[in-house]
């Protein structure tokens, strides 16, 4: 009576109609019931002067519009050849014989053409080419260099990259995954110049990808990712043509995918979340500099706040006498322990910063600005906090955005809360253990099945040219050991 009833998943549904769709013969009847309920799909049916008839099946928000009676419905009409590729010579047309490739073509913006005399069934390519613009990059903003980012078109990214580096030896694979959304995914590499076990390790994860929707890059990093579980990104999320251009010269595969204008690139280490574009753009001592900032904005951003609650709940004899005046006069009215005090106003930080981001623009920055003011204001005055902690959190939060990669910055806030829990129950120690266990986690990270800690772990003294520091151009004439590239040097002959 409450038996379960076994259902036939989405999975199992898709793999049952591919399977029709291989074992059915192409017909005009069985396509007609294919488009059957699509509001969007025509069929139309043409005669030529030589008193042919072909029959048109297409998507009409799929296809150019503009180009069908120019570049197909005029030509079939005016045509006096046998050979429908004769008659149509402005668009690709491909020959098809099996269900499943008229569908996949057809659902790809393709018009499927039938010959009705010769009962012969083709394809003709114009897919719509409307979409964003080549746009500046919002999330890795620079003040020099080149403007243009990524968008959702494939062929374009794809475009922009090629003009970067105009090679024959750049090689692009094309794979689709995704039982439901057929998502094209291309690995992009330099041919004699790449390492052979990452474009062997990069190509099987994806073939490996078993999965019904893939919307964005960010999906597929989460099934190739050697460590699912942890906070650090395995791959480097990137927008900008030259970002890519540059990882491919030095020995990196990229992947792209459609409809997101996001690429990825790997295998990368912990170092690079902390570089950016604008760095082999800038003088190699002001980009060291910058570099260095960052780094040290980083440990502000995850030790500032743990340490004060460490200091003022476990070691007050560790503060200056002058300073200890200063919080003891602060603290006297609150009636929260620091730790309280502290988690509360980072958590109404986050909440704050979450609001700005979802708000539109000019509205989210204005939450921004005037929200930190406000509360922070209100929570001294209500004595929630000290006006210490407050300082203190603006600084955090503004080190925190030092960092240029966005996932990392995420991870950094996760990590100061871990640490945060430490700091209140064992103080320094409990800080100190916390820092161990975050070198012991980041040693045993992997990207492509490459150390994430190098050049540290394993040590690769060469690559620390462009590690803490980026050094003068002229001196990195090697590319990163740690890629293990089939081309070492980077200029093309000795002097």
């Amino acid at each position: 009576m409450f038996r379960k009833r076994k259902c036939i998943g989405v999975g199992k549904q898709m793999e049952t109609s591919t399977g029709k769709a291989q074992n059915t013969s192409i017909t005009l009847e069985v396509l007609r019931e294919r488009v059957d309920n699509m509001e969007d799909a025509e069929v139309i049916e043409y005669q030529t002067q030589n008193n042919k008839i072909f029959v048109l099946i297409f998507i009409g928000t799929l296809i150019d519009k503009a180009r069908l009676n120019e570049a197909v419905i005029e030509p079939l009409r005016l045509c006096n050849y046998e050979n429908i590729a004769a008659c149509i010579s402005v668009s690709k047309i491909t020959n098809i014989s099996t269900l499943e490739e008229a569908e996949k073509k057809l659902m790809l913006g393709a018009i499927l053409l039938f010959d009705t005399i010769e009962n012969q069934w083709c394809s003709v390519d114009l897919k719509d080419p409307t979409g964003r613009g080549i746009e500046t990059s919002e999330t890795e903003t620079i003040l020099y260099g080149a403007k243009d980012s990524f968008s959702e078109n494939l062929e374009q990214n794809i475009s922009l990259i090629r003009r970067r580096l105009p090679l024959t030896a750049l090689k692009s694979e094309k794979f689709t995954v995704g039982s439901l959304t057929k998502t094209k995914i291309v690995l992009m590499y330099i041919e004699g110049l790449t390492n052979p076990d990452f474009i062997s390790i990069a190509r099987e994860k994806i073939k490996s990808v078993d999965f019904d929707q893939i919307l964005d890059s960010s999906q597929l990093a989460a099934f190739m990712e050697d460590h699912n579980h942890s906070v650090f990104p395995q791959f480097q999320h990137t927008d900008r043509p030259d970002v890519c251009a540059y990882a491919l010269g030095v020995g990196k595969p990229t992947i792209l995918v459609d409809n997101t204008p996001f690429a990825l690139n790997a295998p990368i280490n912990f170092f690079h979340l902390f570089q950016s574009p604008e760095d082999y753009i800038n003088r190699w001592i002001v980009a060291s500099f910058l570099r260095i900032r960052r780094y040290v904005s980083f440990m502000l951003s995850l030790l500032m706040i743990p340490l004060y609650v460490a200091l003022t709940t476990h070691h007050y004899q560790m503060i200056p006498l002058q300073i200890l005046f200063v919080l003891v006069e602060t603290r006297s009215q609150l009636p929260l322990t620091p730790f309280w005090e502290s988690l509360i106003m980072l958590v109404t930080l986050e909440v704050i910063k979450e609001a700005s981001l979802r708000m539109p623009t000019k509205s989210g920055q204005t939450l921004g600005v005037i929200g930190g003011i406000v509360v922070g204001q209100a929570a001294v005055e209500a004595g929630f906090a000290s006006q210490v902690l407050i300082v203190l959190v603006g600084i955090s939060a503004i080190a925190s955005f030092l960092v240029p990669n966005y996932l990392m910055t995420k991870a950094t806030t996760l990590i100061q809360f871990v640490l945060l829990i430490l700091a209140s129950f064992l103080g320094v120690m409990g800080i100190f253990m916390g820092i161990i266990l975050l070198f012991a986690h980041l040693n045993a990270l992997t990207s492509l099945k490459q150390p994430y800690f190098t050049p540290i772990s394993p040590f690769y003294g060469k690559d620390w040219l462009d590690l803490f520091i980026r050094g003068p151009l002229q001196w990195m004439k090697a590319r990163p050991e740690a890629l293990h590239p089939l081309q070492k040097w980077r200029y093309s002959r000795r002097r």
